[in-house]
C-alpha cells in the first residue's frame, strides 16, 4: 500500500473538488465504516474499523496536517491487515487524486475593469503559443475642444 498523502486527505476533508471531492469524502467514508469480519490470517478485526476516528476527527479539522497523518497511518495500517480493503482502497485513492489534481489545475479567469489593447489569452497549460498581431499603442487623450471646433483651422 502507498501511503496516502496528507495532503490529499486535507484537501478533501476541506471540501476541496466540489462535489466531486465532497463524494470522494463520502466514499472514503463508506470504505472506512464497511465492517469487515476477518483480517487476512482469518482473525477476528475490532468492532470499531481502524481508521474511523480518525476519519471523523479530520472531518473535525480537515486544515490539521496532524489529523490527516493518522488517518493516513490507520488507513495504511489496516490496508496491510485487509487485502479486499487494500485494493479498494487502491482503487479510491486512485480516483482521489484524479480529482484532487483536476482541481489544483483549474484554471480560473477573470477580467474585471480596465482598457485592453491587444490580445488576452485566458486558459492553461500553453505551449508553443505564439501572436504575430502587434500590440496597438493606447490612443491619445482627445485634446479639449475636440475636433472641428474651428479653434486653430
Amino acid at each position: 500500500m502507498d501511503p496516502i498523502s496528507t495532503g490529499l486527505l486535507e484537501a478533501l476533508a476541506g471540501g476541496v473538488g466540489g462535489e466531486l471531492g465532497r463524494q470522494m469524502w463520502a466514499r472514503l467514508g463508506v470504505l472506512v465504516r464497511r465492517p469487515f469480519q476477518r483480517d487476512k490470517d482469518g482473525g477476528q478485526l475490532p468492532a470499531t474499523p481502524p481508521g474511523e476516528a480518525e476519519l471523523a476527527q479530520l472531518e473535525e479539522r480537515p486544515t490539521d496536517p496532524m489529523r490527516a497523518q493518522a488517518l493516513g497511518a490507520a488507513l495504511a495500517m489496516r490496508a496491510a491487515a485487509d487485502v479486499d480493503f487494500d485494493a479498494r482502497l487502491q482503487q479510491w485513492l486512485t480516483q482521489a487524486t484524479a480529482v484532487v489534481h483536476s482541481v489544483d489545475g483549474a484554471t480560473r479567469n477573470e477580467i474585471s475593469g480596465g482598457t485592453f489593447h491587444g490580445p488576452v489569452l485566458q486558459g492553461r497549460d500553453f505551449s508553443e503559443a505564439s501572436f504575430t498581431t502587434r500590440t496597438q499603442p493606447a490612443p491619445p487623450p482627445a485634446a479639449p475642444g475636440g475636433a472641428g471646433s474651428g479653434q486653430g483651422d
